[in-house]
């Protein structure tokens, strides 16, 4: 006869089962259930003691250095920019407001801005133009800072259109399953195999020339022309969001089968409601992560679309625009390259970084294995607690 089928009370003598109302359970979080092992449980459990999931993600972003890098040099960037040359009515405090103005060229172009002495150089000072001039004598640093604008405009719609469009098809798939997620994902396959370059070239020129063929007046192409920013943005959010609509497929189709649905079903809820009240905001850290990742991808791309003619064109100035305009002062006046070439990586490097850090904050997996010195000051610290704790 097995333990399970022994009738109540027909206990061996020898056996004594445990007294629950004296000897209770210590409490968790003791240094007893303190782990001392090498890895991501030492100390784990006083770490998030008391915190929200909220607070705990947060808490693991900030104690991340590459994102917090990419936080302080994105903020840098925007700020610089948007108080430089100001944003709408809003003017700047750059003295050169009109980008496009033509001026004389001073020294050749060269950028008055020179080195601190510690560094080598004379002193440090910006000068009347820090990133010089073009041949035409204008300002380098205002075509610049306007180019910082537009790219990250076009990064923060094109993010905006992918995550819609991502999350929607990414979730419907996941959740109905059946016919649905055949037809969603033929046509997210059917996207993934078109070659994104060639694709957002075709529609840049389309946003270019198809008004002209369709006769369209001088009141509609100046408005494209002054939107054409919004437009390729909009136009490359529609290619990028195939990869985050598989990620949020997969993320539903595990999230589906968990109980918490279940209950949700049982309950009566409906499926908008379950879908964005108790699946998405489980999914909120792939959402996330990705969205960044396919935002610094949109940098690039909107800077070689630029750079092949197919993209951002005068009055409007991008980044990779005057990369496609100054290729051939490379030689003579390399700074015409070098300032928008170094804020295309900055801006690409930061949202990578801040990228990077949100995902190890979501994902408590990618934890980072202590080094020796962190576990021994970790082990002196709950050997400290311990001893006090007897002491009292």
């Amino acid at each position: 006869m097995s333990n399970d089928d022994k009738p109540i009370g027909d206990n061996p003598p020898d056996e004594k089962l445990p007294d629950v109302v004296g000897d209770p359970l210590p409490p968790l979080g003791g240094p007893g259930d303190e782990a001392t092992g090498r890895g991501e449980g030492v100390g784990q459990a006083k770490e998030v003691q008391g915190l929200t999931q909220g607070q705990i993600v947060l808490g693991r972003f900030m104690r991340h250095r590459g994102a917090m890098a990419g936080v302080i040099i994105l903020l840098v960037v925007t700020l610089l920019s948007f108080t430089s040359m100001g944003i709408g009515p809003i003017p700047g405090w750059w003295k050169y407001q009109n980008y496009l103005a033509s001026g004389t060229a001073v020294n050749g172009g060269a950028p008055t801005m020179t080195l601190p002495t510690w560094l080598g150089g004379p002193g440090f000072a910006i000068g009347e133009h820090p990133f010089g001039q073009d041949s035409l004598g204008s300002d380098n640093f205002a075509l610049v800072m306007k180019g910082v604008q537009t790219s990250m405009l076009v990064m923060i719609v094109m993010g905006i259109v992918a995550l819609v469009i991502g999350v929607l098809v990414g979730a419907l798939s996941g959740y109905y399953r059946g016919w649905v997620d055949q037809v969603l994902m033929r046509v997210t396959d059917l996207f993934i195999t078109l070659p994104v370059i060639v694709l957002g070239a075709v529609l840049g020129r389309l946003v270019n020339t198809l008004p002209i063929k369709m006769g369209a007046s001088q009141e509609v192409m100046d408005s494209l022309t002054s939107n054409m920013p919004i437009l390729l943005a909009v136009a490359l959010g529609l290619i990028l969001w195939p990869s985050l609509a598989r990620l949020v497929r997969g993320e539903f189709l595990s999230l589906r089968e968990r109980e918490f649905v279940d209950s949700a079903r049982v309950a009566g809820a409906s499926d908008w409601r379950i879908i964005t009240k108790h699946m998405l905001p489980n999914s909120i850290g792939v959402i996330i992560v990705n969205t960044t990742l396919l935002m610094s991808a949109a940098v690039v791309l909107e800077t070689a679309l630029s750079f092949l003619g197919f993209g951002i064109n005068r009055p409007n100035i991008s980044l990779g625009f005057l990369i496609n305009t100054y290729q051939g002062a490379f030689a003579t006046r390399p700074w015409l390259f070098w300032w928008p070439g170094l804020f295309i990586i900055l801006i690409a490097l930061s949202v990578n970084f801040i990228g990077d850090g949100l995902r190890d904050a979501f994902d408590p997996r990618t934890r980072r294995i202590p080094s020796q010195r962190e576990m021994d000051k970790a082990l002196a610290k709950v050997q400290a607690s311990a001893q006090g704790g007897e002491a009292r």
